[in-house]
């Protein structure tokens, strides 16, 4: 394997960073040359010059090979969360080593976990740059890099077949070329349309790009310490309900709606399962808060449910609420939107609304073969019989998941921890949903939290960022001779 080339294309995805740092220092300029101007300016030169190295002294290629493509996107988001920190461990305030790195990865992961007590008390260079990381983090560093390379051809199609699933690429039957602007076209224009709304909605440009950016990727990064809490406005609510249920649907088929091609939303079993699940567990958990009496009228359940459910299962992780003083019911309810999440080809995490009914759909023809064992039974969607090997590889991807967040559970109660809190936590973190319970519920942070417990939930955001198998080939040494 050519390390030189691997660190090639990793500077390319950092002169990307350091774009986006310089426009947060624009940001902060206009801002009458706020407290982060000095950080970010340094951060972005910094940044440039790490990514300009090797292309000076490392020939350019037009071809690698799979294990260099794994290592460039894997090795892309590693570095990024550590190149990611300069400008919160040069503007100082809470961000310590292991701060800055939590905060820096919770936001390229869209995570939206924060260390942060008072988020207000940062200058809007600073907010802005942390709204970057996830808005960049959303469709991931390596797509960004890929809209800049030039054309080459089997490599730029490598690197889209690493950094994207194989669960979510059966909604983009098109060129890798194609496939890469389809996705930040969408992207974009999401954006762009959910800033004009929350903007005619009632907040500032700065709040309204920030949220925008951050409802996208499904990240849940605020500029409040309240969180959406702060506006009570439930038309920003409405606006951002609908930016963020959008962002959960696979973009070849928002694509597909657009261009009215056969394969859009409102032919997919998935999207339907998706949106009947948000329906159903807000509704639920409506009657549940309403009986309990934690809210006077059912319209006021359904309003903050409804948010929350949508927020949790695209794992944005906005809060409107404090879910720590819902009932057991409604928390049972959220856990499980936590860990099922939205639809695979999306910006959210988790395990997929796709992933459960393939699951679900597999256990039933296991039943159906066990009561007529001659018959053969096919696990299809919209029609199409799915192949073996992908079936295979759903299954284990289950198990790895629960693996995961058991890993994480334990080691996190075993540094002290109590169980909601280590539990949810790791769910949260592995699912990149953000917010957990107990100690780290809706309307809490991550700050105190022991460090190490932070370093263990940092790199749970980075496995499930990465679908668990992109960065555990790295452990495996022997994959790589």
């Amino acid at each position: 394997m050519r390390y030189s080339v691997v660190i090639r294309y990793i500077g390319i995805v950092e002169l990307v960073l350091a774009a986006f740092m310089l426009m947060s220092a624009t940001i902060s300029y206009v801002s009458n040359v706020d407290s982060s101007y000095a950080p970010l300016v340094m951060s972005s030169l910094l940044t440039l010059l790490l990514g300009a190295f090797p292309l000076i002294f490392v020939p350019r290629t037009d071809r690698i090979s799979q294990k260099e493509g794994y290592c460039i996107v894997v090795g892309s988001w590693i570095v990024s969360s550590v190149v990611g920190m300069f400008p919160y461990l040069m503007w100082g305030g809470e961000f310590t080593i292991i701060n800055a790195w939590f905060e820096s990865v919770s936001g390229f992961t869209t995570t939206g976990a924060s260390i942060l007590n008072n988020i207000e008390a940062l200058p809007r260079g600073l907010l802005f740059w942390r709204m970057s990381t996830c808005w960049i983090g959303g469709i991931g560093v390596v797509m960004f890099a890929l809209v800049i390379l030039p054309s080459i051809g089997k490599s730029k199609m490598m690197l889209s077949n690493v950094e994207i699933s194989s669960l979510a690429r059966d909604n983009f039957n098109y060129r890798t070329q194609t496939l890469v602007r389809i996705i930040i076209s969408v992207y974009v224009g999401m954006t762009i349309i959910t800033t004009i709304a929350l903007k005619l909605g009632g907040m500032c440009w700065f709040d309204a790009v920030c949220h925008a950016m951050s409802a996208c990727s499904t990240c849940g990064f605020s500029t409040k310490n309240l969180s959406i809490g702060y506006f009570n406005s439930a038309t920003l609510e409405f606006i951002l309900m609908c930016a963020m249920a959008i962002a959960g649907i696979h973009f070849g088929l928002i694509y597909g709606t657009i261009t009215r091609k056969p394969n859009n939303v409102f032919r997919s079993e998935i999207t339907r399962i998706y949106f009947a699940m948000m329906g159903t567990a807000a509704l639920l958990i409506a009657l549940s808060l309403w009986i309990a009496d934690i809210y006077p009228t059912i319209f006021a359940s359904l309003r903050h449910s409804l948010f929350q459910v949508v927020s949790l299962t695209t794992t944005t992780g906005y809060a409107t609420a404090d879910c720590n003083t819902w009932t057991p019911f409604a928390i049972m309810i959220l856990l499980f939107c936590s860990i099922v999440c939205a639809c695979a080809g999306s910006t959210s995490g988790g395990l997929k609304v796709d992933r459960l009914v393939l699951a679900i759909k597999m256990l039933r023809n296991k039943l159906r073969s066990q009561q007529h064992p001659n018959a053969i039974f096919r696990t299809k969607i919209d029609g199409v019989a799915q192949d073996q090997d992908m079936l295979n590889t759903v299954m284990v991807y289950i198990v790895a998941f629960m693996l995961l967040i058991l890993t994480g559970t334990f080691i996190n109660t075993l540094f002290g921890c109590d169980l909601l809190t280590g539990f949810s936590a790791s769910l949260a973190c592995a699912s990149n949903v953000g917010p957990g319970f107990g100690e780290v519920g809706t309307l809490d942070n991550y700050s105190a939290l022991p460090m190490i417990v932070k370093m263990n939930l940092s790199f749970i955001m980075l496995f499930g960022r990465l679908e668990i198998f992109g960065l555990i080939q790295l452990f495996f040494i022997r994959w790589w001779r």
